[in-house]
């Protein structure tokens, strides 16, 4: 009988550790995942104000945009940043990682100036709310579901090559039905990314080293924030009223 006690005495103790330990890791991953909204918070932040800006000068605009060779080396600039620092993540520090993203999101608030000259301000507020109201529905959807999005993210990625393939094509035949279809299939893609990335961003929390928290903020933030700002131009060029 008295053996008995303690194993089940045994039991419960390790119950309760790992009851303990299980508490300790949800809340460790929702204060990384609180990081990683903030700081992709302030970058979309600091694009608005950076695009307002810019579009609000005549000069700065003329400047930027007097020759297309501009909007190349900015995307190239971007490009260059989001490769960077996903190639080089565990060498940079997270300040210096955290101030790139930062420097990207303000290049990013550059080249996204003009839309504040095609559209109206109404509809570039009005879809911006939805965005988000779209974002936070799908970044929750994968952030509490027990599914794993693993099959699903993969067919995202191979859906998202195709998306950009057709982006490419239709710069040289500027057909609007193709433009059509890619916005419409650029909303779902980005919905199902936001969900993936999300449950993603968090499963990398729980198996990396605390000490990388800093860093693995920084690109969780990078990666949402470029489902939200895709997600957004593609329902703008869908639901956007033009001036």
């Amino acid at each position: 009988m008295n053996d008995w006690n303690n194993i089940n005495q045994f039991g419960g103790y390790s119950t309760a550790v790992q009851a303990e330990n299980e508490l300790t890791l949800r809340r460790y991953v929702s204060a990384v995942m609180r990081k990683v909204y903030g700081k992709m918070a302030l970058g979309l932040l600091l694009t608005a104000i950076t695009s307002f800006f810019v579009a609000s000068s005549q000069a700065v605009m003329s400047l930027l945009f007097s020759t297309p060779a501009t909007i190349w080396i900015l995307f190239a600039a971007e490009l260059g940043l989001v490769i960077y620092l996903s190639a080089r993540i565990d060498k940079l520090n997270a300040g210096t990682a955290t101030a790139l993203f930062y420097l990207y999101s303000a290049i990013n608030g550059v080249t996204l100036a003009p839309i504040f000259l095609v559209y109206t301000g109404t509809s570039i507020a009005t879809t911006f709310a939805i965005t988000a109201g779209t974002f936070a529905l799908m970044s929750l959807s994968g952030y509490i579901t027990k599914q794993d999005l693993s099959k699903f993210g993969s067919v995202m990625m191979m859906a998202l090559l195709g998306l950009i393939l057709c982006i490419v094509v239709n710069l040289f035949l500027h057909n609007a039905m193709m433009d059509l279809i890619i916005s419409c299939a650029g909303v779902l893609i980005f919905v199902g990314l936001t969900a993936w990335d999300t449950q993603a961003i968090k499963r990398m929390c729980e198996m990396a080293d605390p000490s990388m928290q800093g860093k693995i903020a920084t690109m969780g933030a990078l990666t949402l924030y470029l489902d939200f700002i895709n997600l957004f131009i593609h329902l703008l060029r869908l639901f956007g009223s033009r001036d």
